[in-house]
């Protein structure tokens, strides 16, 4: 059976668009939520999830309507595969009941791969640059211990000015206010964000 879902981020946006197109593909039922796709919370989702059982096809309007990330995305897909539980996008090239699918579906989770690895390089370069300037000899007053080498890394990501706030928690794995508690504990000047912080 086709299982449809769709999302919108806020009661302001309309789910017409996605349920419509849901029903056309032929989507037995479609399940409808309206919360943030940062927001890791989601009850729907979640009871979609339980209910999906082996042969069925969840079905999505478009892959940022499911996954909170690109990881995310590939976590998801890929226990969907081990319950023998199809993921179909409509506007994505992505049908893991097709053998095309699933290579495109491989070729997500390396580069979901791609993507960790990345972070981890910059998170190490990150705190031997810290090292570098010795603001790594003491711990800031109030942080616990282990916390100090996020701490360090945001501030890195934070200085070089390439992510977006939200971007930096989100590689970090913490709360965009525990990202700037971390940037005061270590005296970084909060407020001028570079280009690609600007508008997020």
């Amino acid at each position: 059976m086709d299982i449809g879902y769709a999302r919108v981020s806020t009661k302001d946006q309309s789910l017409d668009l996605q349920v419509d197109a849901l029903r056309r593909a032929g989507c037995a039922k479609v399940y409808q939520e309206v919360v943030s796709g940062a927001k890791v919370p989601r009850p729907v989702l979640d009871t979609l999830l339980g209910e999906l059982r082996p042969g069925d096809v969840l079905v999505i309007w478009k892959l940022d309507r499911l996954g909170r990330s690109l990881r995310h995305l590939v976590e998801l897909a890929g226990v969907l595969l081990e319950q023998q539980v199809g993921l179909k996008s409509l506007n994505d090239p992505l049908d893991t009941t097709t053998s095309q699918g699933r290579l495109v579906f491989n070729l997500f989770a390396a580069l979901a791969e791609f993507e960790k690895d990345l972070i981890r390089e910059r998170t190490q370069a990150g705190l031997v640059a810290a090292r570098a300037r010795g603001r790594l000899g003491g711990r800031p007053k109030g942080l616990p211990p282990e916390a100090e080498k996020t701490a360090c890394a945001a501030e890195t990501l934070y200085r070089e000015r390439r992510l977006s706030v939200r971007e930096i928690a989100a590689q970090l794995g913490i709360a965009k206010s525990t990202l700037y508690d971390y940037l005061r504990h270590r005296g970084v000047p909060i407020g001028t964000p570079g280009p690609a912080a600007q508008g997020r």
